[in-house]
Protein backbone atom coordinates (compact mmCIF):
# COMPACT_ATOMS: atom_id res chain seq x y z
CA UNK A 1 0.00 0.00 0.00
CA UNK A 2 2.61 2.25 0.71
CA UNK A 3 4.57 1.75 -2.29
CA UNK A 4 1.01 2.78 -4.56
CA UNK A 5 0.62 5.66 -2.29
CA UNK A 6 3.87 7.20 -3.43
CA UNK A 7 2.67 6.59 -7.11
CA UNK A 8 -0.22 8.49 -6.49
CA UNK A 9 1.65 11.44 -5.13
CA UNK A 10 3.93 11.29 -7.58
CA UNK A 11 1.70 11.34 -10.27
CA UNK A 12 -0.87 13.87 -8.69
CA UNK A 13 1.92 16.44 -8.74
CA UNK A 14 3.21 15.68 -12.29
CA UNK A 15 -0.37 16.05 -13.28
CA UNK A 16 -1.06 19.05 -11.30
CA UNK A 17 -3.86 16.97 -10.10
CA UNK A 18 -6.63 17.42 -6.91
CA UNK A 19 -8.18 14.12 -5.37
CA UNK A 20 -11.65 14.99 -3.70
CA UNK A 21 -13.06 12.62 -1.08
CA UNK A 22 -16.35 12.16 0.49
CA UNK A 23 -16.76 11.37 3.93
CA UNK A 24 -17.99 8.08 3.03
CA UNK A 25 -15.08 7.21 1.57
CA UNK A 26 -12.66 3.68 2.07
CA UNK A 27 -10.25 5.29 5.67
CA UNK A 28 -6.87 4.76 3.14
CA UNK A 29 -8.82 6.83 0.20
CA UNK A 30 -9.71 9.48 2.62
CA UNK A 31 -5.78 9.44 3.67
CA UNK A 32 -4.43 10.75 0.54
CA UNK A 33 -7.52 12.80 -0.19
CA UNK A 34 -6.44 16.97 -0.36
CA UNK A 35 -9.57 17.38 0.75
CA UNK A 36 -12.41 15.21 2.68
CA UNK A 37 -15.75 16.91 3.22
CA UNK A 38 -18.92 16.72 2.26
CA UNK A 39 -21.49 17.65 -0.88
CA UNK A 40 -21.02 21.21 0.20
CA UNK A 41 -17.23 21.26 0.84
CA UNK A 42 -16.30 19.27 -1.95
CA UNK A 43 -18.52 21.59 -4.31
CA UNK A 44 -16.97 24.41 -3.07
CA UNK A 45 -13.51 22.89 -3.26
CA UNK A 46 -14.28 22.20 -7.21
CA UNK A 47 -15.42 25.58 -8.00
CA UNK A 48 -12.20 27.32 -6.67
CA UNK A 49 -9.48 24.71 -7.86
CA UNK A 50 -6.48 25.69 -9.53
CA UNK A 51 -5.60 22.20 -10.35
CA UNK A 52 -5.82 20.72 -13.89
CA UNK A 53 -7.35 17.49 -12.71
CA UNK A 54 -9.66 16.95 -10.30
CA UNK A 55 -10.24 13.00 -9.22
CA UNK A 56 -13.48 12.80 -7.55
CA UNK A 57 -13.67 10.13 -5.40
CA UNK A 58 -17.27 10.13 -4.63
CA UNK A 59 -20.44 9.06 -6.32
CA UNK A 60 -21.03 9.92 -9.93
CA UNK A 61 -23.48 12.90 -9.28
CA UNK A 62 -20.60 14.20 -7.37
CA UNK A 63 -18.22 14.48 -10.33
CA UNK A 64 -20.93 15.53 -12.04
CA UNK A 65 -20.74 18.99 -10.28
CA UNK A 66 -17.14 18.99 -10.53
CA UNK A 67 -17.08 18.99 -14.02
CA UNK A 68 -20.16 21.39 -14.07
CA UNK A 69 -18.13 23.94 -12.34
CA UNK A 70 -14.83 23.58 -13.98
CA UNK A 71 -15.83 23.06 -17.73
CA UNK A 72 -12.49 23.31 -18.96
CA UNK A 73 -11.12 20.85 -16.41
CA UNK A 74 -10.44 16.79 -16.44
CA UNK A 75 -12.83 15.74 -13.91
CA UNK A 76 -11.98 12.22 -13.11
CA UNK A 77 -14.10 9.19 -11.14
CA UNK A 78 -11.89 5.87 -10.54
CA UNK A 79 -14.85 3.41 -10.82
CA UNK A 80 -17.66 4.53 -12.84
CA UNK A 81 -20.25 1.76 -10.67
CA UNK A 82 -20.12 4.69 -7.88
CA UNK A 83 -23.76 5.44 -8.50
CA UNK A 84 -26.14 7.49 -6.09
CA UNK A 85 -29.53 4.99 -5.65
CA UNK A 86 -30.99 8.33 -4.47
CA UNK A 87 -30.30 10.38 -7.22
CA UNK A 88 -31.32 7.48 -9.57
CA UNK A 89 -34.74 8.03 -8.03
CA UNK A 90 -35.96 10.95 -9.78
CA UNK A 91 -37.27 11.36 -13.26
CA UNK A 92 -37.28 13.59 -15.87
CA UNK A 93 -40.77 12.73 -16.33
CA UNK A 94 -41.78 13.29 -12.69
CA UNK A 95 -39.85 17.10 -12.63
CA UNK A 96 -41.62 18.18 -15.43
CA UNK A 97 -44.83 16.83 -14.49
CA UNK A 98 -44.70 18.65 -11.00
CA UNK A 99 -43.73 21.51 -12.97
CA UNK A 100 -46.80 21.62 -14.75
CA UNK A 101 -48.55 21.15 -11.86
CA UNK A 102 -47.10 24.05 -9.60
CA UNK A 103 -46.03 26.68 -12.22
CA UNK A 104 -45.57 29.17 -9.86
CA UNK A 105 -43.46 27.40 -7.98
CA UNK A 106 -39.61 27.42 -7.98
CA UNK A 107 -37.86 24.38 -7.78
CA UNK A 108 -35.04 23.29 -5.42
CA UNK A 109 -33.41 19.88 -5.66
CA UNK A 110 -30.85 18.22 -3.44
CA UNK A 111 -27.43 18.42 -5.00
CA UNK A 112 -28.10 14.06 -4.90
CA UNK A 113 -29.28 14.72 -8.38
CA UNK A 114 -28.21 14.32 -11.77
CA UNK A 115 -27.02 16.82 -13.74
CA UNK A 116 -29.65 16.96 -16.49
CA UNK A 117 -32.32 17.45 -13.38
CA UNK A 118 -30.02 20.02 -11.77
CA UNK A 119 -30.84 21.81 -15.48
CA UNK A 120 -34.17 22.54 -14.37
CA UNK A 121 -34.11 23.55 -11.12
CA UNK A 122 -34.12 27.22 -10.08
CA UNK A 123 -31.11 26.61 -7.01
CA UNK A 124 -29.26 23.38 -5.65
CA UNK A 125 -29.03 22.76 -1.91
CA UNK A 126 -26.70 20.58 -0.10
CA UNK A 127 -28.22 18.63 3.24
CA UNK A 128 -26.17 21.72 5.10
CA UNK A 129 -28.02 24.64 3.72
CA UNK A 130 -31.60 22.74 2.29
CA UNK A 131 -33.50 25.20 4.79
CA UNK A 132 -31.71 28.46 3.55
CA UNK A 133 -32.31 27.71 0.42
CA UNK A 134 -35.61 27.08 0.48
CA UNK A 135 -36.49 30.26 2.78
CA UNK A 136 -34.33 32.55 -0.01
CA UNK A 137 -36.77 31.20 -2.43
CA UNK A 138 -39.40 33.79 -3.42
CA UNK A 139 -42.31 31.77 -4.09
CA UNK A 140 -44.45 31.04 -1.59
CA UNK A 141 -44.07 27.12 -2.98
CA UNK A 142 -41.44 25.48 -3.55
CA UNK A 143 -40.53 22.07 -5.60
CA UNK A 144 -38.09 20.05 -3.52
CA UNK A 145 -36.60 16.69 -4.17
CA UNK A 146 -35.48 14.18 -3.99
CA UNK A 147 -34.67 12.67 -0.67
CA UNK A 148 -38.44 12.43 1.23
CA UNK A 149 -36.71 12.68 4.53
CA UNK A 150 -34.68 16.18 4.05
CA UNK A 151 -38.45 17.29 2.58
CA UNK A 152 -39.39 16.61 6.02
CA UNK A 153 -36.82 17.95 7.21
CA UNK A 154 -37.26 20.90 5.79
CA UNK A 155 -40.44 21.23 5.87
CA UNK A 156 -40.45 21.21 10.31
CA UNK A 157 -38.26 24.49 9.48
CA UNK A 158 -40.01 26.69 6.71
CA UNK A 159 -43.47 28.51 6.66
CA UNK A 160 -42.68 27.39 2.59
CA UNK A 161 -45.03 24.93 0.81
CA UNK A 162 -42.35 21.69 -0.19
CA UNK A 163 -44.16 19.96 -2.90
CA UNK A 164 -41.98 16.53 -2.94
CA UNK A 165 -40.54 14.81 -6.34
CA UNK A 166 -40.32 11.92 -6.61
CA UNK A 167 -43.14 10.98 -3.76
CA UNK A 168 -40.88 8.22 -2.66
CA UNK A 169 -37.63 9.02 -2.83
CA UNK A 170 -34.89 8.10 -0.35
CA UNK A 171 -31.61 6.94 0.62
CA UNK A 172 -31.26 2.73 1.17
CA UNK A 173 -28.49 3.24 3.15
CA UNK A 174 -30.07 5.87 5.73
CA UNK A 175 -32.79 3.77 5.66
CA UNK A 176 -30.82 1.15 7.15
CA UNK A 177 -30.55 3.01 10.52
CA UNK A 178 -33.85 2.03 13.21
CA UNK A 179 -35.44 3.20 16.52
CA UNK A 180 -34.83 -0.50 17.52
CA UNK A 181 -30.59 -0.19 16.63
CA UNK A 182 -30.94 2.69 18.22
CA UNK A 183 -32.24 2.02 21.56
CA UNK A 184 -29.92 -1.28 21.82
CA UNK A 185 -26.66 1.57 21.45
CA UNK A 186 -28.23 3.57 24.04
CA UNK A 187 -28.37 0.94 25.98
CA UNK A 188 -24.80 0.32 25.71
CA UNK A 189 -23.70 3.78 25.47
CA UNK A 190 -26.03 5.66 28.06
CA UNK A 191 -24.23 9.52 27.82
CA UNK A 192 -23.66 9.23 24.61
CA UNK A 193 -25.13 12.06 22.12
CA UNK A 194 -27.06 11.08 18.73
CA UNK A 195 -26.07 12.66 15.87
CA UNK A 196 -28.14 11.98 12.65
CA UNK A 197 -28.34 13.08 8.91
CA UNK A 198 -31.17 14.27 7.51
CA UNK A 199 -31.72 11.37 5.22
CA UNK A 200 -32.59 9.55 8.26
CA UNK A 201 -36.69 8.94 8.63
CA UNK A 202 -38.81 11.13 10.48
CA UNK A 203 -38.91 8.79 13.88
CA UNK A 204 -35.45 8.21 14.07
CA UNK A 205 -34.57 12.34 13.56
CA UNK A 206 -37.47 12.94 16.53
CA UNK A 207 -34.53 10.78 19.15
CA UNK A 208 -31.57 12.76 17.59
CA UNK A 209 -29.80 15.45 19.78
CA UNK A 210 -28.59 17.15 16.58
CA UNK A 211 -29.43 16.73 13.02
CA UNK A 212 -26.75 17.87 10.58
CA UNK A 213 -24.91 16.69 7.28
CA UNK A 214 -21.60 15.02 7.13
CA UNK A 215 -19.91 18.09 7.62
CA UNK A 216 -22.28 19.23 10.04
CA UNK A 217 -21.84 16.24 12.20
CA UNK A 218 -17.79 16.71 12.14
CA UNK A 219 -18.21 20.45 13.28
CA UNK A 220 -21.02 19.37 16.02
CA UNK A 221 -18.68 16.63 17.80
CA UNK A 222 -15.57 18.29 17.20
CA UNK A 223 -16.98 21.49 18.95
CA UNK A 224 -19.37 19.69 21.87
CA UNK A 225 -17.98 19.46 25.16
CA UNK A 226 -19.34 15.65 25.15
CA UNK A 227 -16.85 12.82 24.56
CA UNK A 228 -19.15 10.19 23.07
CA UNK A 229 -21.11 10.04 20.21
CA UNK A 230 -23.70 7.66 18.18
CA UNK A 231 -23.13 8.35 15.05
CA UNK A 232 -26.54 7.97 12.30
CA UNK A 233 -25.31 8.03 9.02
CA UNK A 234 -22.91 5.93 6.89
CA UNK A 235 -20.34 4.69 8.69
CA UNK A 236 -17.33 5.83 6.77
CA UNK A 237 -17.10 9.05 8.55
CA UNK A 238 -16.22 7.70 11.65
CA UNK A 239 -12.65 7.62 10.30
CA UNK A 240 -12.58 11.63 10.27
CA UNK A 241 -14.36 11.66 13.27
CA UNK A 242 -11.70 9.61 14.90
CA UNK A 243 -8.75 11.81 13.39
CA UNK A 244 -10.21 14.88 14.10
CA UNK A 245 -11.56 14.59 17.47
CA UNK A 246 -9.30 12.87 19.19
CA UNK A 247 -10.00 11.42 22.78
CA UNK A 248 -13.92 11.01 21.40
CA UNK A 249 -15.73 8.09 21.42
CA UNK A 250 -18.02 7.53 17.98
CA UNK A 251 -20.15 4.45 17.77
CA UNK A 252 -21.73 3.11 14.60
CA UNK A 253 -26.10 2.37 14.96
CA UNK A 254 -25.02 -0.52 12.88
CA UNK A 255 -21.75 -2.31 10.97
CA UNK A 256 -24.34 -2.36 7.92
CA UNK A 257 -24.72 1.11 7.89
CA UNK A 258 -22.36 1.06 4.41
CA UNK A 259 -22.82 2.68 1.28
CA UNK A 260 -21.24 -0.14 -1.03
CA UNK A 261 -21.22 2.78 -4.19
CA UNK A 262 -19.06 5.02 -2.00
CA UNK A 263 -16.81 2.22 -1.70
CA UNK A 264 -16.15 1.16 -5.23
CA UNK A 265 -13.07 3.57 -5.42
CA UNK A 266 -9.82 1.68 -3.98
CA UNK A 267 -6.18 3.12 -3.88
CA UNK A 268 -5.46 0.88 -6.89
CA UNK A 269 -8.38 2.55 -8.87
CA UNK A 270 -7.19 6.19 -8.22
CA UNK A 271 -3.59 5.07 -9.22
CA UNK A 272 -5.19 4.22 -12.20
CA UNK A 273 -7.32 7.03 -12.80
CA UNK A 274 -3.97 9.04 -12.24
CA UNK A 275 -2.49 6.63 -14.62
CA UNK A 276 -4.43 6.32 -17.38
CA UNK A 277 -6.78 9.76 -17.13
CA UNK A 278 -9.63 7.22 -16.20
CA UNK A 279 -12.49 7.52 -16.22
CA UNK A 280 -13.51 11.18 -17.59
CA UNK A 281 -16.92 12.84 -16.17
CA UNK A 282 -18.10 15.23 -18.96
CA UNK A 283 -21.60 17.16 -18.85
CA UNK A 284 -22.93 18.55 -22.30
CA UNK A 285 -22.70 22.14 -22.70
CA UNK A 286 -26.29 22.74 -22.95
CA UNK A 287 -26.83 20.97 -20.07
CA UNK A 288 -24.00 22.53 -17.49
CA UNK A 289 -24.74 25.78 -18.37
CA UNK A 290 -28.25 25.69 -16.87
CA UNK A 291 -27.32 23.64 -14.08
CA UNK A 292 -24.35 26.13 -13.02
CA UNK A 293 -26.80 28.56 -12.56
CA UNK A 294 -28.34 26.61 -10.41
CA UNK A 295 -25.30 25.33 -8.18
CA UNK A 296 -23.71 29.33 -8.00
CA UNK A 297 -27.20 30.73 -6.49
CA UNK A 298 -26.79 27.83 -4.52
CA UNK A 299 -23.08 29.11 -3.51
CA UNK A 300 -24.05 32.67 -3.40
CA UNK A 301 -26.84 32.41 -1.24
CA UNK A 302 -24.91 29.80 1.39
CA UNK A 303 -21.75 32.09 1.45
CA UNK A 304 -24.48 35.27 2.38
CA UNK A 305 -23.94 36.03 6.05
Amino acid sequence: MEKIVKEILKLKEDRNAIILAHNYQRPEVQDIADFVEDSYGLAKQAAKTKASVIVFCGVDFMAETASILNPDKKVLIPDLNAKCPLACMLSTEDLIKKKKEYPDAEVVLYINTHAIHKAYADCICTSSNAVKIVNSMNSDTVIFGPDMNLTHYVQKRTNKKLVQVPDNGLCPTHHMISELEISLVKEKHPNAKLVVHPETTPDVQELADHIASTGGIVNYCKNSSDKEFIIGTENGIIHRLEKECPGKKFYPISPNVICKNMKFHTLEKVLDSLKNYQFEVKVPDEIAEKARKAINRMIEITEKS
